[in-house]
Parts: C-alpha cells; structure tokens; sequence
C-alpha cells in the first residue's frame, strides 16, 4: 500500500506537513486531555502498571477500567499524534517505560524494523473475527511475523446534512462538484487523502497515481472550488455541518460525525459506490516491555468483543471495530453502517502516502487549491 520514507516515521508527517490539524490531533486535541494521564517518560513506574501509549481512543474509562479493575492494575495512558511523535517519546524514555503502542497500521513495517515492537504470537488474536480485508492487508504480517494487530478503522468519505442533502449524490461520489451544492461544500484539509478520493473520482485508485494523473487531479480540485465554502481543519468543518453553514464535508466520515449523530440526527456520512478510501490502526507490544504478559492480556481485552465494542465508540471518536464480533448495540451499529461494511470495505482502497517527490507536488497543487 504504501512505501514509508523515515522522514515520515522520524521526523515530518503527514498531518504536519499540510499545516492542518490532521484526524488524529483534532480528536486528541479535544478529547484526550480530559481522559489520558500526562506522564513524563523519566518517570519510573511501579510494576503494577501498564503504561500505554495510544491514540485518544485508547485513554477512555469505560474501555481501561473494566481490564483494571480484572487484572488489579493502573494503566497509564499517553496520548500522541503521528508516528514520529511516537518515536520521539520512545526516544526520550529508558527501555522498559512504555508496553503497549497503537500505531498508524500501514508504519507497522518500518517501526518493526526498527526493532521497536515485539514479535506477537499467532494466537493473541481472533483472526476469525477480524475482517479479512484487515486481516491479509500487506502490513498485518511482515516477513510472516504478526508485530501488530489490526484493531479499528474508518473511511474517508463524505459527511452530510441528510435534511437538504439527497444521499444519492453523495453515494454517487460526484458530490463536489455538483452544482446542487454551490457554497455548500467544507473541505477536510487534508491533503492526500482527499486527492487521492479526487483520484478514484477518475477511476485511479491511490496505487494507480502517477505523475501524469496529477495534472488532471489539479484541473478537478480547481473545477470543485466554486462549490467550496470552507476549508479547514476537521474541528472546523465539522462545526460548520453542526451549524448548518455547509451541507457536505468532503474528506470526513465516521470519524467526525458518528458520536454527534445521537444528538444531531440531521448528520449522516456515506461513501461513495465506487469506493472511498480506509484508514486502519493497529496495537502491539513494546520489544523492551518488562510486563509482556500484562500487555498481551490488555491486547486480548483490545480485541475481545467487549473491549472493541469501548473502542469503536469512545468519547474520542467513534469508527468500526476491527472484530465482527464487537458488542455494539443495534443503534450503534446503524450509525457505523455495519450491514453495509462487507460491500465498503469491498470497494475500498487503503490511503496511501506519496512517495516523497510526489508529495512535494500533491502538496503544491494543494497550495494552490487553498490559495485559488
């Protein structure tokens, strides 16, 4: 899916690159804070804790106090965003601080071959479970050896007003550029993935894109301007769907409306037919861990039913579990469009970041969109 340059896993990444705030740090930035314990990595730690660190997601009391409360233990939570983030707390802790990473699952490879994560045993997860699409995705095993386990995922897709907006034409995936919606239209400033849904918009998938694509990319970011209201970072556009000042966010979905739609239930999100993009995330183990076991148990709570039902519906941001065996009520998983996740995931491309010098110019061409 993706070839993952060190500039991205060490220093840059994608959320930094483009200026805006990214999926992840939006949802870290406003919910973590009030759930995840601010640890310094010097600290040391008793051994009856397990130190985690984890997207937003994973700092949620209802998913980390039914495993405390099991297995007598306090887990520590440090939230982060961007895997060179991640690698620099690493960096700054002794070995044996952190036991438990959630990582972007497409890194999964270069983290492992940094000698970061813990070779895992087959049997730690219910592969029989997990949908298989995330199952054989070419990061889940490296060389033949599991370092990460597949555990939620999502969709860049499209988030709508369901009171003005006709869900065929989101369905249709043509949305932004359709006059319907002229002045109504909030862009998720985000730049890769919303090109490369430009790109599945002309029947390339993100591993098709070549250089020679990205002048014909341009000219349909340019055409979609007039319908444009905003763009922004995803706080911003979703409050502008919320408000009523746009009627479709592009580059959103169940990420940014799921949790509002209980009490806004004007809100919805779809993908288009012909595809949207997926983004995954996976849990591992910290190779220097000194509680191994204690972390493999809190990955077996991760992925039990239970533990993916807390995770696919936390304070933070609500997406789909990785398990089909997640315990979700029936409301919730209308609102995750569960029936409709065999087809999704079927049509569905992985996001893929640009090899550097392709980056250079998807970035311009973003600039110039911005700017225009």
């Amino acid at each position: 899916m993706l070839n993952i340059t060190p500039a991205r896993v060490g220093i840059a990444t994608p959320e930094s690159s483009c200026g805006s705030l990214s999926r992840r740090s939006f949802l870290g930035s406003t919910a973590a804070g009030l759930t995840a314990s601010s640890l310094t990595p010097s600290l040391a730690f008793a051994a009856q804790e397990l130190n985690i660190l984890v997207w937003c997601d994973h700092a949620d009391t209802k998913l980390l106090l039914p495993f405390e409360e099991k297995y007598g233990v306090k887990v520590n939570s440090k939230v982060y965003e961007g895997t060179g983030t991640a690698l620099s707390i690493l960096e700054q802790s002794a070995p044996g601080d952190w036991d438990v990473l959630v990582v972007d699952a497409p890194d999964v490879p270069q983290v492992a071959s940094l000698g970061i994560l813990e070779e895992l045993s087959e049997d730690i997860a219910p592969w029989g479970d997990i949908f298989p699409r995330l199952a054989d995705a070419p990061w889940t095993r490296i060389d033949g050896k599991v370092y990460a386990i597949p555990e939620k995922f999502g969709y860049y897709g499209f988030c709508y007003n369901k009171n003005v907006v006709d869900p065929a034409d989101a369905r249709r995936g043509d949305i932004a550029w359709n006059s319907k919606y002229k002045g109504r239209i909030g862009v998720y400033d985000y730049y890769f993935p919303v090109m490369q849904m430009v790109g599945l918009s002309i029947g390339k998938t993100p591993s098709e894109i070549t250089y020679d694509d990205l002048g014909i990319i341009r000219e349909r970011l340019l055409e979609m301007r007039p319908n444009v209201r905003t763009v922004g970072d995803i706080v911003s556009v979703q409050n502008a769907l919320v408000t009523g000042s746009v009627d479709v966010i592009v580059g959103g979905a169940e990420f940014t409306v799921s949790n509002l739609i209980p009490t806004n239930p004007h809100l919805d999100w779809v993908i288009a037919d012909s595809g949207g993009l997926i983004w995954n995330q996976g849990i591992g183990i910290l190779a220097d861990s000194s509680r191994k076991e204690l972390a493999a148990d809190f990955l077996r709570w991760i992925l039990s039913p239970a533990g993916q039902g807390s995770l696919a519906t936390s304070e933070c941001f609500w997406a789909m579990p990785a398990s089909r065996a997640a315990s979700l009520s029936a409301d919730q998983k209308a609102i995750l469009r569960w029936d409709e996740q065999e087809n999704f995931l079927a049509s569905s491309h992985f996001s893929l970041l640009p090899e550097p010098d392709m980056d250079f110019e998807m970035l311009d061409i973003w600039t110039e969109f911005l700017q225009s």
